[in-house]
C-alpha cells in the first residue's frame, strides 16, 4: 500500500466529515487508506463515521489521550509506505496526495514534508514552515523582532522567512495539521512524544528527524485550508497546556545548554506565558456584522434550491476574483465545484471583506471559518 491518512478527531464531527470528504477524493487512484482515530468524542462523531463512512477504519479510544498518542495508535494499524499526519480541520484538493508522493524531494535523506496551509479565509498560515524554537529564536517570535527585521537571519527563523509562502525548499520544522512521510521513519523516531499532550509535539517530532541526519521540507505546489483551532477552545486549560508545552520541547532539547542560553530560557518561560494569554484573548469570538451579499458558486444554477430560503444575491459559476468592497460571503457548492477549484477561490480572494463557506454533498449544512483564532462556524439549512 502506498499512503496510509492518519486523522486523529475531538469533538469536530462536520469538520471530520468535510475532511474525510476531501480526502476520499485525493486517494482516488492511489492504493490508500483513511485510518480515524476518535479521542472519545462527546459529539457524534462516531456515529457519524459509522452512517457515512462506515467502510473507513475507526479506532474508538475510551479516554482522550491527547494528540501524541492518539496519533501514535493510528499508525500502529497503517499499511501504507508512506503515511500522512492530517488534522480533522482541513480540507485537501484532489491532487494534494499524489503531488506529495510524486515529488523529487523524496531522497535518501528526507525527512518530513509539509504542504502550503492557507485558513478558512484564504489567509496563508505562516507556521506551515518554521526554524528550530531555540531559546534566541523564540526570543524574537515573543518579542516580534522577526517583524521588526524580516531581513535578517538572525531574526527571521521563527517562521522561516528565507522562504516565501509560494517557494519550496528546505525548513526545520512542519506543523503536526499536515505532516507527510515514510511510515518507517516515523517509528525509527518512535511516534511522537507522548509524554507532550499537545502543542510541540510536531515540533518535536521535525527536530528529532533532523537530529537523525534528515531533511525537512516545504513544498508549496499543493495547498490545504486548515481552519485551525476548532479541537481547542482557548480556555485557561489551552493556555496552562501550551506554556508548558513550549518548556516540555525546550527541556527535552536544550536542558544540557542551560548555564549557555540561561538567560533566553528564562524570556522564554516568560514569554510562553504572555504569548499563551494573547493566543488565549485572540481565541475570544469577536461579534461581527453579517454579509452584505452572498455569492453561490456553482456550475449548476439549479442547485441554488439547495439553499431554500438562505438569500443569496448572485450565483456565479466561474472560478475567478471578485471585485466587489462590500462584505461577501462566497457559498461554495462542492457538489460541483472541486476541493481544489473551492481552495484556489479562497486563496485568489482572500482579504477582510469576503468570507467563505462550503456546501457538502448529500449534507444539510454549511461550513466554514471567518477566523484563525475563533472557532468555525456551521450553518443548519431548513
Amino acid at each position: 500500500m502506498q499512503l496510509s491518512v492518519i486523522i486523529l478527531n475531538y469533538n469536530v464531527r462536520y469538520f471530520l466529515e468535510l475532511c474525510i470528504s476531501s480526502v476520499q477524493k485525493a486517494i482516488e487512484g492511489l492504493e490508500a487508506e483513511i485510518i480515524v482515530v476518535d479521542n472519545n468524542s462527546s459529539d457524534d462523531s462516531c456515529q457519524m463515521m459509522k452512517e457515512r463512512f462506515s467502510h473507513i477504519k475507526l479506532i474508538e479510544n475510551k479516554e482522550n489521550t491527547g494528540f501524541p498518542k492518539g496519533n501514535n495508535i493510528g499508525v500502529a494499524q497503517a499499511k501504507g509506505e508512506f503515511i500522512c499526519i492530517l488534522n480533522p480541520d482541513t480540507v485537501v484538493a484532489e491532487d494534494t496526495f499524489s503531488r506529495i508522493l510524486n515529488t523529487k524531494n523524496w531522497q535518501l535523506n528526507t525527512g518530513i514534508i509539509g504542504c502550503k496551509l492557507i485558513d478558512g479565509t484564504g489567509k496563508f498560515l505562516p507556521e506551515s514552515k518554521r526554524g528550530v524554537p531555540t531559546p534566541w529564536v523564540a526570543f524574537s517570535k515573543i518579542f516580534g523582532l522577526y517583524k521588526i527585521f524580516p531581513k535578517w537571519r538572525a531574526m527571521n527563523q521563527y517562521y522561516a522567512q528565507h522562504l516565501t509562502e509560494n517557494q519550496s525548499g528546505e525548513v526545520a520544522i512542519l506543523v503536526g495539521a499536515f505532516m507527510a512521510m515514510k511510515r518507517d521513519l516515523y517509528i525509527e523516531l518512535g511516534g511522537f512524544d507522548e509524554n507532550c499532550f499537545m502543542y510541540s509535539d510536531d515540533v518535536d517530532l521535525s527536530y528529532m528527524a533532523l537530529k537523525r541526519g534528515k531533511t525537512n521540507y516545504y513544498f508549496h505546489e499543493t495547498t490545504v485550508i486548515h481552519f485551525k483551532g476548532e479541537s481547542t477552545v482557548r480556555d485557561g486549560l489551552y493556555m496552562k497546556r501550551f506554556r508548558e508545552a513550549m518548556q516540555f520541547f525546550y527541556k527535552k532539547h536544550f536542558n544540557s545548554e542551560r548555564s549557555k542560553f540561561s538567560f533566553f530560557d528564562v524570556m522564554t518561560k516568560v514569554g510562553s506565558f504572555s504569548f499563551s494569554i494573547i493566543k488565549m484573548f485572540q481565541g475570544k469570538t469577536v461579534l461581527k456584522s453579517k454579509p452584505e451579499n452572498y455569492i453561490f458558486v456553482t456550475e449548476k444554477e439549479e442547485n441554488l434550491a439547495l439553499l431554500k430560503n438562505f438569500k443569496v444575491n448572485e450565483v456565479n459559476s466561474k472560478i475567478e476574483s471578485a471585485k466587489s468592497k462590500e462584505r461577501t460571503e462566497f457559498i461554495i457548492d462542492l457538489n460541483t465545484i472541486s476541493y481544489k477549484k473551492a481552495i484556489l477561490l479562497m486563496d485568489a480572494n482572500k482579504n477582510t471583506h469576503y468570507t467563505f463557506k462550503m456546501l457538502l454533498p448529500n449534507a444539510n449544512f454549511l461550513i466554514g471559518s471567518n477566523s484563525s483564532n475563533e472557532r468555525g462556524e456551521v450553518i443548519f439549512l431548513l
